[in-house]
């Protein structure tokens, strides 16, 4: 919504719908497989849903997060200094083989 508050809808199997943060200030929502993340405008992330692989415990803290993009069971973050961040499944080397260093741009 325009005031940056969350709506959801759909199936909530894993509290993809029931869980869903409460209150203003997202800029950006992203859905993988059975977990959702938000990016609240002061750079923090917010997630909810499944956590089978680490979806929500594995979440990074702080702010500093200006994109977000999920895939089936992990989620990517992309910091202000251009560092990239991954969190959740692991299966194909989703977190594993994350670029390093500084300079990006865009995740998706």
């Amino acid at each position: 919504r325009d005031d940056g508050t969350v709506v959801t809808w759909g199936d909530s199997l894993a509290g993809q719908r029931n869980d869903a943060p409460t209150g203003a200030g997202f800029v950006a929502i992203e859905c993988g497989h059975i977990h959702s993340v938000g990016l609240r405008d002061d750079g923090t992330v917010v997630t909810w849903g499944g956590n089978s692989t680490g979806q929500r415990d594995d979440a990074p803290t702080g702010a500093g997060f200006v994109a977000i993009a999920c895939g089936r069971r992990h989620s990517v973050g992309l910091r202000d200094d251009g560092t990239v961040v991954t969190w959740g499944g692991n299966s194909t080397g989703q977190r594993n083989d994350t670029p390093t260093g500084a300079g990006f741009v865009a995740i998706a």
